[in-house]
């Protein structure tokens, strides 16, 4: 029996997450996951042995590499007022300054099964709750987010009505503005993201 490494899980994860975006959410099949992420279907069903198992593994992804990220902002703001609202803004601008693709499988894995939207339903409202008893201002951390998850939700569906670089534009006011709002003694130190993000 062949043995799969998790390396190839990864892989099967991150070829249904770019196919989805190629072919539409609508139209993943296991047998196009395994060839883009060159394995045989039996390696692919080695680890999910369903499509319903690797659409409900793809939502889990996506909520466990926001929540790693978050955690990652958050520690660069340890010990300052409202920790995590700023790491909320960073991480949105380190997806942008990386050019990271949305989320195309988590539409997949709710095409397939609209139950899977319960997951990340029950992550935005454990964050949303974190929000309101972390922050100096509730009000202004849950417009960040509002801010943040709107533009999100419009590069998911591919409906960004903004340019580039009024994008760009818009996220480093907002950075600005929340900095000072939230009293911080000055504007965040433009991280490499930001900077990309400026260009």
């Amino acid at each position: 029996m062949r043995i799969i490494t998790r390396n190839s899980r990864q892989r099967i994860l991150e070829a249904a997450n770019e196919l989805a975006r190629d072919v539409g959410p609508g139209n993943l099949s296991l047998d196009a996951v395994a060839h883009r992420a060159g394995l045989s279907k039996g390696g692919l069903l080695y680890n999910f042995p369903t499509k319903a198992k690797l659409m409900e593994a793809l939502v889990e992804m996506h909520i466990s590499q926001h929540r790693q990220a978050l955690e990652t902002a958050q520690m660069r703001h340890r010990g300052k007022p409202n920790a995590l609202s700023l790491a909320v803004v960073d991480t949105f601008l380190e997806e942008c300054g990386t050019k990271q693709k949305p989320a195309s499988g988590v539409l997949a894995a709710i095409a397939e099964d609209p139950s899977f939207i319960e997951p990340m339903r029950l992550y935005q409202r454990e964050l949303v709750a974190r929000l309101k008893a972390e922050s100096d201002d509730p009000d202004l951390a849950h417009l960040a987010y509002l801010t943040i998850e709107g533009l999100r939700c419009l590069q998911l569906f591919e409906v960004d009505a903004f340019s580039v670089e009024d994008s760009r534009r818009l996220l480093l006011r907002m950075v600005q503005m929340v900095a000072r709002e939230l009293g911080l003694e000055a504007p965040l130190a433009p991280t490499k993201a930001v900077v990309e993000a400026s260009r």
